[in-house]
């Protein structure tokens, strides 16, 4: 092989992945919130589970993308593992549609198609439209890296040694070896499968060798969700290892077929002079009879996972480490979905806290209790503790993701720790306060006892709203917030004209009225953070609510 083929081949593999990426990342950008929002919800039917899988790896064109989410999903409790059975068995079907889009003798008019998908994502403005002019553009790069790599392979015709090596791969098992090990690598079936076609455009290996690659392609695509599972749950790792053993026996019935019946000749006489044609349709069937053949036997394929994958407990930080390893990967489709159920539960942990210090800094003006205050101060550092991890996830799903909707939503969440955070500040200062009066041997007057009840009553009852927050309509979360801030708001207004008549007629020591002031601002600011929380939790929910068009514009 000559230098000048080599850097053509080099080339053209690196336009036809580049433009396949650019395609699943507009796709995605496009259509992803609401695809996760479809496989979230609709997988109780397993005909509907399936066709929605098939659908969603379609119109993102990866399997491994969906195959990763399903993980996450299982993972995190948002879906049950048989559930996930037919997912990954649609996936395994629209996988599918890149080679057939592949087979498309369209090569002449990649150019142009690129041409118009790189004017619309450059000289439209509207969102949707650039999304779908990088689908568009990634779609010709494709077919040009396609044909840049079938002119590089053409004089390999005359390369004795590619040939029998080529050759070699009518041997079921290498075959299946090696696509399986290059698929693996690379980390895309519908990759693999593009240069498979390119090699049979090329006439450097036919259908009778091709298809035994193929079948190994469908098993390599595994590495994907096997990688994405490490650190997972139980049940996220055997929803990997049904995909794989989906594939395995698919590639097993098929090599079987291929050998004793003449498969290959039927599909290959469909389309009897297109290559590329033939591997896509050859591709399809498998999955499609795969799926065909398994479906009944779903429950007893997450059975038997069950038993190659007894349970065994998984810890936190073994969690932590599997979302880490999720935001770094490629395939970050549902992650935010993820991501979400993850970040509600530590921001229910982390508005706890903050709360029962509200509550039990307010105690400790009576209770004089020093070991309390200390305890106070170990949530405090915990709820930093939680801020600063929480702000660092969001960080990273923000960079990942690229649907407005779900960015929005994620600014809402990042709204609410934020407004935790400080709301646990205060608390700090009210403990703080405590313990000045306590050294200075100060105390408040009977009144102002009776004010700071009031005051811990109404923060208990603002925070516990927010606590109930899932369960309260978003409308009447935030117009009961606001109820409960003006509130506060009117009560601090009463308790500093209280304040100024009892310094009036020399009731109140000036330190501790100082102090008191302190009190009553922090009170407020409590208040003020309340309603930020209860307004951007409603936003959160409003935009889950949101049509697709309104999405669109956000």
């Amino acid at each position: 092989m000559s230098m000048g083929m080599f850097f053509g081949l080099l080339g053209g593999l690196a336009l036809f992945l580049y433009g396949m990426q650019m395609m699943s990342v507009n796709l995605e950008a496009a259509a992803g919130s609401r695809m996760k929002h479809i496989l979230e919800r609709l997988t109780a039917n397993r005909f509907l589970g399936v066709c929605v899988g098939a659908g969603i790896t379609a119109v993102i064109q990866s399997s491994s993308a969906t195959t990763v989410m399903v993980v996450g999903f299982v993972n995190s409790g948002l879906m049950t593992l048989r559930q996930a059975v037919w997912i990954i068995m649609g996936a395994n079907i629209g996988t599918t549609v890149t080679g057939q889009l592949i087979a498309l003798d369209i090569g002449e008019l990649a150019p142009l198609i690129t041409f118009i998908g790189v004017a619309l994502a450059l000289f439209v403005k509207r969102k949707q439209t650039q999304f779908a002019g990088g689908i568009i553009a990634g779609l010709g790069i494709l077919f040009i890296g396609m044909g840049m790599m079938g002119e590089a392979m053409v004089p390999l015709r005359e390369s004795e040694a590619f040939v029998n090596l080529m050759t070699r791969f009518s041997n079921p098992l290498l075959g299946i070896l090696a696509g399986a090990v290059f698929t693996a690598i690379i980390q895309s079936s519908s990759a693999s499968v593009g240069i498979l076609q390119a090699l049979a455009v090329s006439g450097l290996i036919g259908l009778d060798s091709a298809v035994f690659v193929l079948f190994g392609q469908n098993i390599g695509t595994c590495i994907t969700a096997a990688l994405a599972s490490i650190g997972a749950s139980r049940d996220a790792k055997r929803a990997t290892l049904i995909h794989l053993l989906f594939n395995v026996i698919g590639t097993a019935v098929f090599t079987a077929v291929c050998i004793i019946w003449p498969l290959t000749g039927l599909v290959g006489s469909f389309t009897p002079h297109n290559p590329a044609a033939q591997i896509a349709n050859m591709h399809t069937l498998f999955n499609i009879v795969t799926t065909l053949l398994l479906l009944p036997f779903g429950a007893q394929l997450a059975q038997l996972a069950g038993r190659l994958l007894p349970d065994k407990a998984m810890g936190k930080a073994e969690e932590e480490r599997w979302f880490e390893d999720l935001l770094e990967s490629e395939h970050v489709l549902g992650v935010s979905v993820i991501a979400r159920k993850q970040l509600k539960e530590d921001i229910g942990r982390m508005l706890s806290l903050a709360a029962e210090n509200v509550d039990k800094g307010f105690l400790t003006f009576g209770d004089r209790d020093e070991a309390e205050l200390e305890k106070i101060l170990e949530r405090e550092e915990e709820i930093d503790l939680l801020n600063a991890r929480l702000s660092r996830k969001i960080s990273k799903v923000l960079q990942a993701e690229h649907s407005p909707a779900e960015v929005e939503a994620l600014r809402h969440m990042f709204t609410v720790i934020g407004n935790i955070e400080r709301i646990g500040d205060h608390a700090k200062n009210l403990a703080g306060y405590a313990k000045n009066m306590m050294d200075r041997k100060l105390e408040l007057s009977d009144q102002a006892s009776d004010e700071l009840a009031e005051m811990r009553q109404s923060c208990r009852c603002a925070l516990r709203l927010l606590c109930n927050a899932d369960y309260i309509a978003s409308g009447y979360l935030a117009e009961e917030a606001a109820l409960l801030e003006q509130e506060i708001d009117d009560k601090a207004a009463l308790y500093r004209l209280n304040q100024m008549e009892r310094m009036g007629v020399g009731t109140c020591h000036v330190e501790t009225s100082i102090l008191y002031s302190e009190i009553l601002t922090d009170f407020e600011r409590i208040g003020d953070h309340v309603l930020n929380i209860a307004r951007a939790w409603a936003g959160l929910e409003e935009t889950d609510r949101l049509p697709v068009s309104e999405k669109e514009k956000l």
